[in-house]
């Protein structure tokens, strides 16, 4: 037996992959039927043109936006969108809607050259496909091939939108492995149905540098144990965060937040705040909720106080506390806020009309104006009808029980650019326990006239002693009437030919039955149905009747029940 030649390890290590890649190439032999066609290549000759198949299956990059459906496992949704062509947060298109901006053809010429195999799928098509998958079906589109492999890495690499739903028995790794494949995400929003902590923001922080927009909502019995000291990090740190928005905000216990790019703050549930300090100077929006708790010891002037020196652009202040006061209103418009354009102070039971007032002397150019809960009369209506007749478009009034239908009727008329209006529970009987129980208690029973031009949302729900109402509002739109329980079908003129949605919830069935003929009748009435038409001689133009010049068509090759009647519904009413 003759000795082996020693051959070193790095040399057979060599050999055997050259050897591998040899056999690969040789079974590599291709399919046995024709890629045009499809027919078996032995004894056929192809009519149709040559493809030019590139060598490498791989999509090209994107340059078109695109959206992935809800997934019906994870409940998760995921925008997509290529990063050149990034659009500020303001003009970001809402999720689960990639259907209502269609690309561009002249952006996609390079696309439709390109075939991604398996079954020959245009890059264009592939895309179209696979962006309408959730996150785990686009990973189990991912294992099909090298060219899908590449498509969704790429799909993945280009998002910048991603809104998560993450269920109770999902780990922070779930969201993590999730955000590793986005490095480019700029838009983040996670659905929590199980308790977080600052696990979940330091894995944001570490996966997401470029994040400008963040959104953390709670679902069920889901508990936010972040404290204020842990957000105030995540913010400073965020350089680029432009907008903050998260709920379950009861264990802050005070937050110092610093940072020289946000503009846009939300947080609700908060709970006995010892400190707040919005070290802000770009800040444009704040809405503020609490909990509705007596015991809540936050002190809100010093907030005010706080805001009105660090925060001097606010735009857009929403405040909704049971703390709210006629002292926290003075220290509101002491502030004054030159740029404010929207005001909301809700469930201030202490606002009162010298409140009003108040903000009606310091701030001149509101657009809107939210007094929900408050303790105004018809008097305050008329302060803010005095001031804000060329600025305000928005009034809601709700669960006012001192206003009163002469106070609405006469806001609508002093108020023209007004288009939505909140009045729900104003007039109502006090007596009722039960506003859906039909109540006839004389003295309560009101009637309410209204006549504007460019109104299109108004809310009357829960207004119970409300038994007649006349509505002239040619672009009304949304009409919301749950629980008027007293309104009755004689009682009731709609004249809103723009009419699409009505709430009548709580109300009699023969109201709803005469609003959707009410509504019909204005639509029918506003469209005209007789076509002029010219005599045979051409000279005089007349009504002609539709049967005059109605095409139909009976023949046998159009029967009756093939023929199809396309009717358009002119209400929705809800009920």
């Amino acid at each position: 037996m003759q000795p082996q030649p020693h051959i070193p390890p790095a040399t057979a290590n060599a050999a055997i992959s050259a050897a591998l890649k040899s056999q690969r190439a040789r079974k590599n032999r291709g399919s046995y039927s024709c890629g045009r066609c499809g027919q078996p290549k032995k004894g056929h000759v192809c009519h149709l043109p040559p493809l030019d198949v590139p060598t490498t299956p791989i999509a090209p990059e994107p340059v078109t936006s695109v959206s992935a459906a809800a997934s019906s496992t994870r409940s998760t949704v995921v925008s997509l969108s290529s990063a050149p062509l990034r659009q500020p947060f303001t003009n970001l298109r809402r999720a689960l809607s990639f259907d209502d901006e269609e690309p561009d053809p002249t952006d996609l010429t390079d696309l439709d050259e390109e075939i991604v195999q398996p079954g020959r799928f245009h890059a264009v098509a592939l895309w179209e496909v696979l962006k309408r998958l959730p996150p785990s079906g686009l990973m189990m589109a991912a294992r099909v091939c090298r060219g899908w492999r590449e498509t969704a890495r790429k799909m993945w690499k280009a998002a910048e939108e991603l809104r998560i739903r993450v269920p109770r028995r999902a780990q922070i790794g779930y969201v993590g492995s999730l955000l590793q494949k986005c490095p480019g995400l700029v838009m983040l929003t996670l659905r929590l149905e199980s308790d977080f902590d600052a696990t979940t923001l330091a894995c944001i922080a570490f996966s997401c540098p470029n994040l400008e927009v963040l959104e953390i909502l709670t679902c069920g019995a889901a508990v936010n144990r972040i404290s204020g000291d842990e957000l105030g990090r995540f913010v400073s740190n965020k350089r680029g965060l432009t907008s903050l928005k998260m709920e379950g905000c009861s264990n802050l216990g005070g937050f110092s937040l610093t940072s020289s790019s946000l503009s846009t703050l939300w947080l609700s549930d908060l709970h006995s705040l010892s400190k707040m300090i919005f070290n802000c100077p770009n800040l444009i929006e704040i809405s503020l909720e609490f909990s509705q708790q007596e015991e809540d010891s936050t002190d809100l002037v010093t907030m005010v106080d706080g805001l009105g020196r660090t925060c001097t652009r606010l735009q857009n202040i929403h405040i909704a506390s049971l703390k709210l006061s006629h002292t926290v209103v003075l220290a509101l418009t002491a502030v004054n806020f030159r740029c404010l354009r929207m005001l909301s102070l809700v469930l201030g039971i202490d606002i009162t009309d010298a409140s009003v007032d108040a903000i009606s002397s310091s701030y001149t150019n509101l657009e809107l104006l939210d007094l929900s809960g408050s303790s105004i009369t018809d008097t305050g209506l008329g302060m803010i009808c005095d001031v804000l007749p060329d600025t305000l478009s928005k009034l809601l009034v709700a669960l006012c029980p001192n206003i009163t239908s002469s106070g609405i009727q006469f806001a609508t008329a002093q108020l023209p650019l007004l288009e939505l209006m909140d009045c729900g529970m104003t007039v109502s009987d006090p007596n009722s326990d039960n506003p859906s129980t039909p109540q006839k208690t004389s003295g309560y029973n009101q009637k309410m006239f209204i006549k504007h031009k460019r109104l299109k949302k108004l809310s009357l729900w829960g207004c119970s002693s409300l038994d007649a109402l006349f509505l002239n509002c040619p672009e009304l739109k949304d009409l919301n009437l749950n629980s008027c329980s007293n309104l009755q079908p004689e009682s009731l003129v709609i004249q809103c030919p723009k009419l699409e949605l009505v709430y009548a919830s709580g109300c009699q069935n023969l109201l709803t039955v005469a609003i959707r003929k009410q509504v019909s009748e204005n639509a029918a009435a506003g469209e005209n149905h007789m076509t002029r038409k010219r005599l045979a001689d051409g000279s005089k133009r007349i009504q002609a009747l539709p049967s005059l010049y109605q095409e139909t068509r009976e023949d046998e090759n159009y029967p009756a029940k093939k023929r199809r009647k396309i009717e358009r519904e002119v209400c929705t009413i809800i009920h």
